[in-house]
């Protein structure tokens, strides 16, 4: 096989970086209005996860599948997210101006809290792309993936902070991140969390597997429907 062949590794990779960069447009513009940025970053986990899965798809048309598929329920989330971030931001705020003594254990306590909404806000929309629930599970089982599989939340974070790593750097630098700020670090991120969600689909799978069948027979949408999060879904994946 020559490397430049259409099958080869130098032009599937150009292939793989043009969609990550759609992607990434994809998700900026939608996240303009601010409101619906849940909703767009779940659709921008559901196509990446598809790629790390080399699903044939079609990039806007599948982007725009899940977008409106979660548009009410991730933006829900959002929501949460954003007031739960402006509680925390304030408080700190008080600890650190106020001038006021507070105790070693309040401050303690708020930032586990902070801790436990960063983790679950990093797993959430990877969750909400692939797995249907009510949203008070939803969170649930985040907080629970992103405790269980910690080593990759905690990477899942740092990736976060890519595109303000790399304009720190050197401005010079700014295109990349505006071209693969968002896209790129849910691409590595889908890498991460891949393996354990195929572990969920699959034990999902087997114990339900008439009710799965009827579902891709009725042409609904590939997530997998699960009320709860067996935590030992991840035993293994621990010991390794």
């Amino acid at each position: 096989m020559k490397i430049f062949d259409i099958d080869g590794p130098v032009i599937q990779f150009l292939n793989k970086m043009a969609d990550l960069m759609l992607i990434n447009i994809l998700t900026m513009v939608c996240c303009i209005p601010i409101i619906t940025a849940g909703a767009a970053f779940t659709a921008m986990h559901y196509m990446a996860l598809k790629i790390v899965r080399d699903e044939e798809c079609y990039i806007t048309r599948g982007y725009f599948k899940s977008f409106r598929e979660n548009f009410r329920q991730s933006t829900i989330i959002w929501l949460l997210l954003l007031l739960v971030a402006v509680i925390l931001g304030m408080d700190f705020y008080i600890i650190e101006k106020s001038g006021i003594e507070f105790s070693k254990v309040f401050q303690t306590i708020i930032t586990m809290f902070a801790v436990m909404a960063a983790f679950t806000a990093v797993m959430v929309f990877p969750i909400q792309a692939k797995f249907g629930n009510p949203i008070k599970n939803t969170l649930k089982n985040a907080f629970a993936v992103s405790i269980l599989q910690f080593p990759k939340t905690f990477a899942m974070i740092i990736l976060l902070f890519f595109p303000v790593a790399l304009c720190m750097v050197t401005i010079k630098l700014f295109p990349v991140a505006f071209m693969f700020g968002f896209s790129l670090p849910a691409y590595l991120s889908a890498q991460l969390y891949n393996k354990t969600f195929l572990k969920m689909e699959k034990q999902f799978e087997e114990a339900h597997a008439p009710e799965s069948a009827e579902a891709e027979e009725a042409g609904e949408d590939e997530r997998i429907f699960k009320d709860e999060l067996d935590e030992s879904l991840v035993t293994d994946d621990k010991m390794q």
